[in-house]
């Protein structure tokens, strides 16, 4: 049973916990910019898929074709 005084439609996230979801996501992006041999011109599709990998979603602007390993766009 919530609290009686807790008020859903008011409560904010605590802003040390998106710091550190923030600061996961770069990490992790970073980590695949290493794997890529420090290669530029792909960070927001790094940082895109830390977040995606972080939040447990597929990136929305890319799914791979299960027959041939190749990348389609999705709408």
């Amino acid at each position: 049973m919530p609290h009686p005084t807790a008020n859903p439609s008011t409560a904010k996230p605590d802003e040390g916990s998106l710091a550190l979801t923030e600061e996961i996501m770069r990490a992790r992006a970073y980590r695949f910019f290493e794997k890529r041999g420090y290669e530029h011109g792909h960070d927001l599709e790094d940082w895109l898929r830390a977040k995606a990998e972080i939040f447990g979603k597929k990136p929305a602007a890319e799914a791979e074709d299960t027959e041939g390993g190749s990348r389609a766009v999705v709408a």
